[in-house]
């Protein structure tokens, strides 16, 4: 146990300060503080020690330089077993400090807010940063509280041991310390390597300080934790907690429906699509697209682009699903839905997520941009005798936004902006087209009059060939192949359009 003698405070963010100043003030602390925190503990009556008549020197360039001296660093830093350690206290009039609580300046949230590079780069700590560093260094002998969110946890502590210490909890706050300030660097790095006008540092540096342990992984056998602030992007408003395939599911919804500006819903199940459709009311577009795959429906992720109203939250409701996500919720709608206490109903909050991916491979990591592009009619070059009808470049538009974000292999089949059947994840794309017609006759679709969209170019014409004879008029494909011309020779030779994207979708 060590007791808690001289204390250094110097924090950014007063709140939540004062409980903890008057238990360390009442337990016979000395209290040395800088610049504003000193004028907050004065203003609450209670003895304060200035950091500068301690040092010898006032805060300089405009509070650039205030702790930055051998008689704080040495107090902090000394080791209390080292008997030359001690003897260099007592020669340079230098206290021994055991606790210091210090924060950092709001970095993060000064480059969120658009600030001014100058405003910036004046929120990078270099005190503050220092002091946690040395205290957590030292956690034999000092604790470190480097956040306001501690401030609880640590008058726990010393309201029980009338401020005392124990190593095991001043390693914890060390660890805590060490988080906070490796996070913190982490942020300034990818400023800086974001903001570099001609090259960047190539090193993978990411840091997420929320984390949520979940149930398991993607089997009850694995262990699971998501790191990400899920209430920044969603508001739950029912259901069980959320699983690893939940978010992963959930993250494959937002994708897809974020293509789609006219009332549209999805249905995903394992990441895929088995249902979507766009129409002019959100009640006809679940009707189409639970139409779409009702048996794989069962069980899956809901997502919609529009507020919903009570009249399709209501068809919904008679549907076993996991997630429903929306923009918003009429209240009787909200009411219906949260009838079943499982069902996990969320409202996507209007938030810009990150344009990055990442994946763990091979003891490394991954890192890619979204594929944020989508080919509109402008892209779609005709190559062969027939063009595609306005309807069937529309139909063709609606398909390639749903095959950018299915499995590879894929082949997908819309009629009238419905999915109507894919193929996915197959090793080849004759397997992938088979699937999807064989799913499309399944469920009574009529083929003739469809469009096909593949997410690679076709090798062989033999694509084209089973799309003709199911009644297929339009076909996608980005091109590419050296035997491009055969696929379009069998196209001319069904009297079957077909466009080339140049942009190659693969989902692996």
């Amino acid at each position: 146990m060590k007791k808690i003698k001289n204390a250094l405070i110097s924090v950014y963010n007063k709140d939540g300060l004062t409980e903890l100043i008057k238990i360390l003030n009442e337990q016979g602390v000395s209290i040395y503080s800088t610049g504003g925190t000193e004028d907050f503990i004065k203003s609450m009556s209670i003895p304060v020690l200035k950091v500068e008549n301690l040092t010898g020197y006032p805060s300089i360039l405009s509070g650039r330089v205030k702790t930055l001296h051998p008689k704080v660093f040495g107090g902090i830093l000394s080791r209390r077993h080292v008997i030359e350690d001690k003897k260099e206290l007592q020669q340079y009039d230098i206290p021994e400090f055991d606790l210091v609580i210090v924060d950092l300046y709001p970095f993060e949230a000064t480059v969120q807010s658009g600030a001014s590079a100058d405003d910036i780069i004046e929120k990078i700590d270099i005190g503050g940063i220092s002091l946690i560093r040395a205290a957590a260094k030292n956690f034999k002998d000092v604790a470190i509280i480097s956040s306001k969110d501690d401030y609880d946890y640590f008058l726990d502590i010393i309201k029980e041991t009338n401020g005392c210490t124990t190593e095991h909890q001043r390693k914890n706050l060390a660890l805590k310390a060490f988080n906070i300030s490796s996070h913190y660097d982490t942020s300034i790095f990818n400023y800086f390597n974001a903001n570099t006008e001609h090259s960047t540092q190539l090193a993978f540096k990411q840091s997420i300080l929320k984390a949520s342990v979940l149930r398991y992984g993607e089997n009850p056998h694995q262990k699971g934790t998501f790191f990400g602030n899920f209430d920044e992007m969603f508001e739950k408003h029912n259901g069980k907690e959320l699983s690893y395939n939940n978010l992963v599911d959930i993250d494959s919804a937002i994708a897809l429906i974020e293509e789609f500006t006219t009332p549209t819903f999805a249905i995903i199940k394992h990441t895929n699509a088995c249902g979507v459709a766009s129409r002019a009311t959100l009640s006809e577009a679940w009707d189409e697209a639970l139409a779409c795959d009702p048996v794989s429906a069962f069980g899956g992720v809901i997502v919609c682009n529009k507020k919903l109203d009570i009249e399709t939250a209501s068809k919904i409701n008679q549907l076993f699903f996991e997630v429903l996500i929306a923009p918003g919720y009429e209240l009787n709608a909200l009411t219906v839905l949260c009838q079943k206490k499982n069902r996990i109903i969320l409202t996507q909050k209007p938030i810009q997520l990150s344009n990055k991916q990442f994946k763990t491979l091979l003891n490394g990591v991954v890192e890619q941009e979204k594929d944020s592009t989508i080919e509109n009619e402008e892209q779609m070059q005709p190559v062969t005798i027939i063009k595609p009808t306005s309807k069937e470049f529309n139909d063709l538009f609606f398909a390639n936004k749903i095959v950018k974000h299915t499995k590879s292999n894929t082949i997908v089949l819309v009629k009238n902006t419905q999915l109507v059947a894919s193929g996915v994840g197959q090793t080849s794309r004759i397997d992938a087209l088979q699937q999807a017609i064989t799913k499309a006759k399944t469920f009574g679709f009529d083929l003739n009059g469809a469009v096909m969209a593949s997410d690679a170019f076709f090798p062989f014409p033999d694509c084209v060939n089973i799309a003709a004879q199911v009644g297929i008029t339009a076909i996608l494909q980005p091109g590419g192949s050296i035997k491009d011309q055969d696929s379009i020779n069998e196209a001319n030779k069904h009297q079957i359009a077909m466009v080339f994207t140049g942009i190659r979708h693969f989902k692996h």
